[in-house]
């Protein structure tokens, strides 16, 4: 999504309750909302008490202090700009370990990860999903054949298994990240392989919490900087220490 369409037909002339809004429309501003990083919760055109805290944090951050409950042309403005600048073309370079790392680092300033010790962090984590080669990868790559494996042996999420820079996995949140990036990545989940989708699905789903419910901010950020408990972002104390050692290796980098 480069440019809003269901939103552009609120009136120009005065604010419109958001309440007022129609399916269409609240599932658009959900989409936009949590593609720039708000909690809007699930994208489907409820407009509920996880939308509405994310317009408000949204309003708050945009220095829009009233029209808490209606969506304006202002508003909608600031909304279309943000998500411009979110969009805007990258010229990331992914053809080697280097590149990437760069891209990666570009990737979470975009996004608003921009503590270093963050960065050094999802640094860490694709270093180490990926087998330090910063290229996209399956579950079990590993193996000969992991398609063959994995329908086997976890039907229960086949063909939604791990894909990218970080694991992305089940239909849901294949799902909601087809909405975030324009593609459909249930009919095809083999495009969570390229490049420039499983970079955004990695920095988004730290700053967003999407993968666990824990945000990378709530491990590392100003006051504190945990490398080991950061783990619990992606997948619990699995292989925390070690990952911890990758964050201090890239933040002496950066």
């Amino acid at each position: 999504m480069k440019t809003m369409t269901a939103l552009t037909a609120i009136s120009k002339d005065k604010p419109t309750p958001l309440k007022e809004l129609n399916e269409a429309q609240i599932t658009e501003l959900q989409t936009v909302l949590v593609k720039l990083g708000y909690p809007a919760g699930d994208i489907d055109g409820d407009y509920g008490h996880n939308t509405r805290n994310a317009w408000a944090e949204f309003m708050d951050d945009a220095n829009i202090d009233n029209e808490i409950e209606s969506i304006s042309s202002n508003s909608l403005n600031t909304l279309q700009q943000m998500l411009n600048d979110l969009n805007s073309n990258q010229d990331y370079d992914f053809s080697t370990p280097a590149g990437t790392i760069e891209a990666i680092k570009k990737e979470c300033i975009r996004q608003g990860i921009g503590l270093k010790t963050q960065i050094a962090y999802v640094l860490a984590t694709a270093d180490h999903e990926t087998n330090h080669t910063f290229k996209p990868v399956t579950e079990a790559y590993w193996l000969s054949d992991p398609d063959a494996y994995l329908k086997k042996h976890h039907a229960n999420y086949y063909p939604y298994y791990g894909r990218g820079y970080v694991q992305l996995t089940w239909d849901y949140n294949y799902k909601k990240y087809s909405k975030l990036v324009c593609e459909d990545l249930l009919k095809h989940p083999e495009l969570a392989l390229e490049p420039e989708i499983a970079l955004f699905v990695l920095v988004h789903g730290f700053k967003t919490g999407a993968f666990t419910g824990r945000k990378i901010s709530d491990f590392i950020n100003d006051h504190v900087t945990d490398f080991v408990k950061a783990r619990y972002c992606i997948n619990g104390k699995d292989k925390a220490q070690e990952i911890a050692a990758l964050a201090q290796d890239h933040l002496a980098t950066i």
